[in-house]
């Protein structure tokens, strides 16, 4: 009888350990996966829009921008602004001066934040306070003719040389004539 109790206990212990080894019973299904999203169309090339170009400046700089003593280099070398010429011994402005003082108004007007100064010279001929002198009326007649053409006389300033700077220094009508001048700089910003 020993076998008796020995077979079914064999199987239930095999049972058992059939049992607790597949104890998981049936896993639940996992959920089915989402359907893919649909990618985002792609735009048509027309719907496409390029970043703007970066600013370009559409202008050179100007060169009266700059320091007083290049604006007037420029504005001298542009003939912007020019020199007035006298006869022997007088401070008259004559016709052609009373043109260049009138262009050189314009310019005056329209950079208005300028100063000018305008300086008198002489030829050789004459002593140097007699020059001096001279040099000073020459200017201050050009001066007065700016202010009666709108320059504000605030903005013009004048200064006499006399004979002291020659741009020539031939002694002849030639080289003198070009010594009887009102020269124009600008000499500063308002």
């Amino acid at each position: 009888m020993k076998f008796k109790w020995t077979l079914p206990l064999l199987l239930a212990f095999v049972f058992l350990a059939l049992s607790a080894g597949c104890g998981n019973k049936d896993a639940p299904e996992a959920p089915p996966a989402p359907p893919p999203t649909p990618a985002a169309p792609e735009p048509e090339p027309e719907d496409i829009k390029e970043p703007p170009a970066p600013a370009v400046a559409d202008k050179t700089p100007d060169p009266l921008d700059g320091e007083i003593m290049q604006a007037d280099a420029s504005a001298r070398g542009d003939g912007l602004l020019g020199d007035v010429y006298f006869e022997f011994d007088k401070y008259d402005l004559m016709d052609e001066a009373r043109d260049r003082l009138s262009k050189n108004a314009d310019f005056l007007k329209e950079y208005s934040k300028f100063i000018v100064t305008i300086q008198g010279h002489c030829d050789e001929r004459g002593t140097n306070d007699y020059n001096i002198a001279l040099g000073d009326r020459r200017a201050n007649a050009a001066r007065e003719y700016l202010v009666s053409l709108g320059i504000s006389d605030s903005r013009i300033k004048t200064l006499s040389y006399g004979e002291e700077r020659p741009v020539c220094t031939q002694s002849d009508e030639g080289c003198w004539s070009k010594n009887r001048r009102g020269e124009f700089h600008l000499t500063g910003r308002q």
